[in-house]
C-alpha cells in the first residue's frame, strides 16, 4: 500500500482543564472546541461545583464524558469544604461552604442530601495530585521547599501566593488552578491555568493541550 494511501493515526492528547464553577454552558463550549479522541486523556484540576448556578449538571457532563474518554478528577478546595461538611456535621463548617459559593451548590441540587445521594461517589474518589510524563497535576499547588510525600492536603487544595510567586525544589513542571488569572500564568517551573471562570462575569475556562503546547478557552 503506497504511504499516501494510509490514514495517520492521529497522536494522543494530554490535555487539562481548570476550575469550573458550575459553569455548564461555559464547560460545554470549550469540550466543544477540544474535538476528542478516544486515546486522548483529560485531566480536570478540581473545584467543579460551587458560584455558578449549574454545579450539579457540571458533574453530570464530567461523569458522562468520563465514560468515553480517560478523565482524571482532581480534588479542589471548593469539594474538599463541601466534603469537610459532611466529615464534622459542624455549623461553622457548613456556613463557610456556603458563604464561598456552595449555596447555589445547595440551590441547584435542592437539599442538601441529594447532593451526596446523587453524586457522593464522584466527590469520595477525587485525587489529590497526579504526576504524568514531567508534569505534576494539582489543583492549588505545593509548598516549596517540602519534598511531594511531606506535602499536606491543605498545600495542596489552597496555598496561593507562597507557591506561584516563588521556584519549587520538586522534579516536575507543576499545573495548577485555584488562583485566577486574567490569562493562563506561565512560568519555567509552572503553569496556572484558572482564568476566573464562574468567579468573574467575563472569566473564561480554559485548557491547556499540554501535548501540542496550546491554550484553549471557551
Amino acid at each position: 500500500m503506497s504511504k499516501f494511501n494510509r490514514t495517520a493515526k492521529a497522536k494522543s492528547r494530554l490535555i487539562v482543564i481548570g476550575d469550573i464553577h458550575g459553569e455548564i454552558e461555559k464547560l460545554n463550549s470549550l469540550l466543544s472546541k477540544l474535538n476528542f479522541q478516544p486515546d486522548d486523556k483529560i485531566i480536570f484540576l478540581g473545584d467543579y461545583i460551587d458560584r455558578g448556578k449549574y454545579s450539579k449538571e457540571v458533574i453530570e457532563r464530567l461523569i458522562n464524558l468520563s465514560q468515553v474518554v480517560k478523565c482524571i478528577f482532581l480534588k479542589g478546595n471548593h469539594e474538599d469544604m463541601l466534603l469537610n461538611t459532611r466529615i464534622s456535621r459542624k455549623k461553622k463548617d457548613i456556613e463557610h461552604w456556603l458563604l464561598s459559593g456552595g449555596i447555589s451548590t445547595y440551590d441547584n441540587y435542592g437539599d442538601y442530601p441529594a447532593i451526596f445521594n446523587m453524586h457522593g461517589q464522584f466527590f469520595a474518589e477525587l485525587k489529590t495530585y497526579y504526576i504524568e510524563q514531567n508534569y505534576l497535576f494539582v489543583h492549588a499547588g505545593v509548598k516549596p521547599g517540602k519534598d511531594l510525600s511531606l506535602q499536606t492536603e491543605e498545600d495542596l487544595l489552597w496555598i496561593r501566593e507562597e507557591f506561584y510567586e516563588y521556584k519549587h525544589n520538586l522534579p516536575f513542571k507543576i499545573i495548577f488552578g485555584h488562583t485566577p488569572f486574567a490569562a493562563p500564568f506561565i512560568k519555567k517551573d509552572k503553569i496556572g491555568i484558572d482564568t476566573g471562570c464562574g468567579k468573574f462575569n467575563n472569566g473564561m475556562l480554559t485548557a491547556y493541550d499540554v501535548t501540542n503546547d496550546l491554550y484553549i478557552t471557551n
